[in-house]
């Protein structure tokens, strides 16, 4: 059975194609980058941090993969830079190792939620990796349930795939797809 951070690949994989545009919300050490640029035309990959920029850049360059625009800005700025989008990922919560206190807030993501759906084609998905054991985390989880379960049926399917059998607060995926 595969985790949830795996479904969330297996679940964008299969739309995704050579002419994909498609984001990562949170780029922190590039894995989702990486994942995405190997199957999309093009990626816009944002995070707050130089850290995650950098590390994500040495993960692309080793790939020798050149069709990401690597963005060091809030995901809630993302309409700057995005017209259109097939999919898009996001995984809340801190880059590990490294600054703990640097973390998505419930407002910008749910504003850069916001911003995703309105780029996203018919069809397109978005996957969101809640990860919410650490301070601010529960606040975050919440209201990001809360922001999807409100959105139209007619417009979205929104399912959730969760372990229900582990302790400390086991991260889980929201996938959304739009009619």
């Amino acid at each position: 059975m595969k985790g949830p951070l795996q479904y969330s690949h297996t679940f964008l994989a299969e739309i995704l194609t050579k002419h994909s545009q498609v984001l990562d919300g949170t780029m922190g050490n590039g894995h989702d980058t990486l994942f995405l640029a190997q199957r999309a035309q093009k990626v816009y990959a944002f995070d707050i941090q130089e850290a995650a920029v950098a590390r994500t850049k040495d993960c692309l360059d080793q790939a020798g993969l050149t069709n990401v625009q690597l963005i060091l800005d809030s995901h809630e700025n993302l309409d700057t830079y995005v017209r259109r989008l097939d999919a898009a990922i996001f995984n809340l919560g801190y880059l590990p190792s490294a600054d703990k206190s640097l973390m998505t807030k419930p407002d910008s993501t749910i504003v850069a939620l916001k911003k995703t759906l309105h780029c996203l084609v018919p069809g397109g998905r978005v996957a969101i990796m809640v990860y919410y054991g650490h301070q601010g985390g529960v606040e975050e989880k919440d209201a990001v349930l809360d922001f999807v379960a409100t959105l139209e049926q007619r417009n979205y399917t929104v399912m959730l795939y969760k372990p229900l059998n582990q302790v400390n607060q086991p991260p889980f995926l929201i996938m959304i797809e739009k009619h």
